[in-house]
């Protein structure tokens, strides 16, 4: 593959700190490269490098004179009294940039819904990003580089971009570096993933899954690093182990690699005695929202600017349970920061009832973090030992400055003045206060901006073992399915919708909707409200009835007779392949366990491994529709 660009052992250093020293590493044509790391450890710094808007003390960087590269900065850089349209096409007329159908697909993913004419300054953070995005997307680039392009992208917009990045080029054309915390997006679109710490660069094939079960076996065959990281990285693939269905398709040996690994981690979390300790703690009731309606009133945020007062909420009902972790998405402006401030008592509804159990003590981490501020003087270890000296974690005391470190703050940056953190960093103390007041119920509205893949691990570790009432909001699927059991859908007609289906039936729906025209899906229920939290398992094959496509017709006895030698021809291929791939893996596991272990073979053979395993997911489709037709 032709070389695009490169850097040759560039070094930055800020202050007495070294962010990177003597790293040398490139991107050549068809790469797709996630990079992850601690906060501060450089990622912005070397993208902001190979997009060469900055320069490094030592070394340099090199790119083939043609090369093309558009860079997505996390800040906005749009000018503010520009109207949409012309920060996005510039003077080119409608008919010039609207015949060309891929700009029209990415008008169409990004800034639909954007109005046209407004002011840049006027939009919301969410809507300037996408109008950042979509400026950058509609040129023409042999390379992009985007910082955070997932920050205040709402699940849909996520998806979207990940399907637009995997159809922008053919394999072998373009390259791409992204550095996000959305895992799930990291595992959807990157083929490669470079981890940056100690002022290195480790490259690893493959996205996220594959990074850390690479990075867990590095770990453990070096000896290297301490127990608490080791800890972090073993759990993180117990989720992969144990995870949404969703997730089971992952290739078997990783599955059977993982399993070795982690063969002595406790699950993450036992369902039924966290039931238990909640209810002791709770009582019965927690909190129900009886035929709820709500209409906000003119100017309340971003969240009212509905058409003509709808109301965000039409009568809904919605129970939770003790001990109950519920995951909410939506589209923007549906209400799920609102719907968190009902539940919170922080408004009233216009008609029903809230009902709130007499012991229940709620918490909730906002967005803006602005509950900081009263106490922006005092140092980290000051703002959580006012709180609380001690709490139980899991069953075990834990004191505030090992919950503290245990949440990414060391001893040195414990004494930081709060007014000096970044913006993940007060996210973390925040949650942290939080919990140290011992709520019963916890609500987060997008917890995970700002944090980094490790701090996300660490931030999961915590909450698996909270025994309370959860409800998160978030646009990170990779966090909604590894700490909320089931989800719900808020899709902007008032109505709340459960998802036995988890995310994949949300974008589903959401499809649905958009085919259909209005943005919006029709009612779920003649009665007018939605299945209770509580319920959503019950409920989840009506609202599939009532919500999903229609059943298909039968199947004539032809087309039976060819799926039921489809399904014989499968399975002998799927033997097949299956005995190919125990093959590589006792090759594999020779190659590694050699003191001079070749580690270019080690290379093609997990290649080869990749592909029997892609081509054995494809023919379990087939296996699938085929088996369809026979029911």
């Amino acid at each position: 593959m032709a070389h695009l660009l490169g850097a040759e052992n560039i070094s930055v250093s800020f202050a007495t700190r070294t962010v990177l020293d003597s790293v040398s590493i490139g991107l050549n044509q068809g790469d797709r490269i996630g990079m992850v790391g601690r906060n501060g450890d450089g990622k912005s710094t070397l993208m902001r490098l190979l997009a060469q808007r900055t320069t490094p003390d030592e070394g340099r960087v090199t790119k083939r004179g043609d090369v093309n590269i558009g860079y997505l900065d996390q800040q906005d850089v749009l000018n503010g009294d520009l109207p949409v349209g012309e920060a996005i096409v510039g003077d080119q007329a409608d008919h010039e940039w609207a015949s060309n159908p891929r700009i029209r697909e990415i008008m169409g993913g990004l800034v639909g819904d954007v109005d046209w004419h407004a002011k840049v300054s006027l939009l919301s953070g969410g809507q300037r990003r996408r109008v950042a995005l979509a400026k950058l997307l509609i040129e023409d680039h042999d390379v992009i580089m985007l910082d955070e392009p997932t920050n205040h992208l709402d699940v849909e917009g996520v998806a979207w971009l990940a399907r637009h990045l995997k159809e922008r080029w053919r394999p072998t054309e373009g390259a791409f570096l992204v550095v996000t915390h959305d895992r799930w997006f990291l595992d959807e679109v990157c083929t490669r993933t470079w981890e940056i710490h100690d002022g290195i660069v480790d490259p690893f094939d493959g996205g996220y899954a594959a990074y850390v079960l690479a990075r867990a076996e590095r770990d453990r065959m070096n000896a290297v690093v301490e127990s608490k990281r080791q800890q972090l990285v073993k759990k993180e693939l117990a989720w992969l182990r144990r995870g949404a269905p969703a997730r089971t398709a992952k290739p078997k040996f990783r599955i059977e690699a993982a399993n070795e690994l982690i063969s002595d981690v406790p699950e993450p979390r036992d369902t039924v005695a966290l039931n238990k300790v909640a209810t002791a703690r709770l009582g019965k009731d927690v909190l129900d929202l009886e035929h709820v309606s709500y209409t906000p009133p003119p100017r309340e945020g971003i969240e009212a600017k509905n058409d003509g007062g709808r109301p965000l909420f039409d009568n809904i009902t919605l129970r939770l349970a003790p001990g109950e972790r519920l995951g909410l998405v939506g589209v923007n402006g549906a209400g799920k920061t609102t719907l968190l401030r009902l539940l919170n008592g922080e408004i009233e509804p216009d008609s029903g009832k809230v009902k709130r159990g007499k012991t229940v003590k709620t918490a909730i981490l906002t967005q803006e973090v602005r509950e900081l501020d009263d106490v922006s003087d005092l140092r980290v270890i000051e703002v959580i030992q006012r709180e609380r000296q001690v709490f139980n974690v899991g069953g075990k005391e834990v004191s505030a400055g090992q919950l503290v470190e245990q949440l990414g703050f060391n001893k040195e940056k414990q004494w930081t003045p709060v007014r000096d953190l970044s913006g993940g960093e007060r996210r973390r103390l925040q949650l942290l206060r939080l919990l140290v007041g011992e709520p019963n119920v916890l609500m987060l509205d997008e917890p995970t901006n700002d944090l980094d893949t490790d701090t996300l691990a660490a931030v999961e570790d915590v909450l698996d073992g909270w025994p309370g009432t959860l409800v998160v909001v978030s646009h990170d699927r990779y966090l909604l399915e590894r700490v909320t059991d089931h989800q719900m859908a808020l899709l902007g007609d008032g109505r709340i919708r459960g998802l036995p289906g988890g995310v994949d039936q949300y974008l589903e729906l959401r499809e649905a909707a958009l085919a259909a025209g209005d943005g919006k899906v029709g009612p779920s229920s003649s009665a007018g409200s939605a299945p209770t939290a509580g319920s959503a398992g019950e409920n989840g094959a009506a609202q599939h009835r009532s919500g999903g496509p229609a059943p298909s017709p039968a199947h004539s006895e032809a087309e039976k007779r060819q799926a039921k030698k489809d399904l014989n021809r499968i399975e002998r291929q799927l033997t097949k392949l299956t005995q190919q791939a125990d093959k590589v893996k006792e090759q594999m596991t020779n190659a590694g366990s050699k003191a001079d272990a070749d580690f270019e073979q080690l290379a093609e053979l997990n290649k080869k491994l990749q592909e029997i395993s892609t081509e054995q997911e494809e023919l379990e489709m087939e296996w699938l529709e085929a088996s369809e037709v026979l029911e």
